[in-house]
């Protein structure tokens, strides 16, 4: 059977500060007037009844998304005691599916993108079960619109057909965030995508990986999979994640990897990780403003305001980013919005976390 794996356990510093420990980002309303992984969990249907969808979570974050998306069995929020990357949270999904189900094809998908194309994106899920059941690692590519630094690359080798309509290349190799005279080349090439982060593939051919890449922590993840359904399944999953190593699946598996392949699609796909990714959803002013709660503007342009209860007043102003929370406010230049992750950084080494 085919499930989704919703990836579900980040922490969203770049928006701070309305992205914080108790309420991050895939719980924020950012676009539109559902949450990110609300929006992650509607546009699954009609594709996969609730059984079908896991919400792979930090424990401290499972209570308040479950009481986003009531329809799903809590069950199937699948926690880790704590965050160690993409990779051992995929893992823990595997062997998971796997004991409910042997024959089990995942579909790795995230709850901080924001995707306009629905319709597309679940028929382009549907070629990717049907490339997957032959054994292949299907890895989800977008055409890219920019010579981005911001995301990594994946070259296209020899074309393998069509399905469902779309084409499917073997993959020559993954290409990390590049500096700007790559990103040009790259984008002029034609043949390169952005690693968007979603994958499809058997829940055997990925756990193969692991233990081929990974062998370490594919024997820890053993000792976890032996252990469930057994009373003690949450300690020894505790002991095991206090030794595991912190790994991407980019990093530890996919770079790597065996028969991978790339469907390149252009499905409205934005990765909701900064500011201006959120501003870039939403429509702007005549003066390229974009205000979002109570908001009062005199001689402003290119701005962003994110409000909250309280009346922001803006003169004479441009090319800001301004965010109220309840709990702390942020002024920048919209130039330096990558920088906001500093002040994250700097709170956490001053052990004020009362403002995170």
């Amino acid at each position: 059977m085919f499930y989704a794996v919703i990836m579900a356990g980040g922490s969203g510093t770049r928006l701070w500060p309305l992205s914080r420990r108790g309420r991050p980002k895939q719980s924020l309303t950012l676009v539109g007037d559902r949450t990110m992984f609300q929006h992650a969990v509607d546009r699954l249907a009609p594709l996969f009844e609730p059984a079908q969808i896991y919400v792979v979570t930090r424990e401290d974050q499972s209570a308040l998304l479950s009481s986003q998306v009531p329809g799903l069995p809590p069950s199937n929020f699948i926690k880790e005691p704590f965050g160690r990357g993409t990779a051992p949270a995929i893992g823990l999904a595997a062997i998971q599916l796997r004991h409910k189900d042997r024959q089990a094809v995942m579909a790795v998908l995230t709850a901080d993108h924001y995707i306009s194309s629905t319709e597309k994106f679940r028929q382009v899920l549907e070629a990717g079960f049907a490339v997957a059941q032959a054994g292949h690692l299907v890895t989800l590519g977008i055409k890219p619109v920019s010579p981005s630094t911001g995301f990594g690359y994946i070259e296209q080798g020899p074309g393998l057909g069509s399905f469902h309509g779309f084409p499917v290349f073997r993959v020559e190799r993954f290409t990390e965030k590049p500096e700007p005279e790559a990103a040009q080349r790259m984008l002029a090439n034609g043949s390169y995508s952005w690693n968007s982060g979603m994958f499809v593939w058997q829940v055997d051919r990925i756990l193969d990986e692991f233990q081929r890449q990974m062998p370490d922590f594919f024997a820890q993840l053993m000792l976890v999979e032996a252990a469930l359904g057994r009373p003690d399944f949450e300690q020894v999953l505790g002991r095991v994640w206090d030794q595991a190593g912190e790994q991407t699946i980019d990093y530890g598996v996919m770079e790597n990897a065996r028969d991978v392949v790339v469907i390149p699609v252009d499905i409205g796909w934005t990765d909701v990780g900064s500011w201006a990714s959120v501003a870039d959803l939403l429509p702007p002013d005549q003066d390229g403003n974009i205000f979002v709660g109570p908001c009062k503007g005199i001689d402003t342009h290119n701005t962003l305001v994110f409000g909250g209860q309280r009346l922001i007043a803006t003169i004479g102003v441009q090319d800001i980013i301004i965010v109220d929370s309840e709990h702390a406010v942020l002024v920048c230049a919209r130039e330096r919005e990558q920088e906001v992750r500093e002040i994250v950084e700097q709170l956490e080494t001053n052990g004020e976390s009362q403002w995170l």
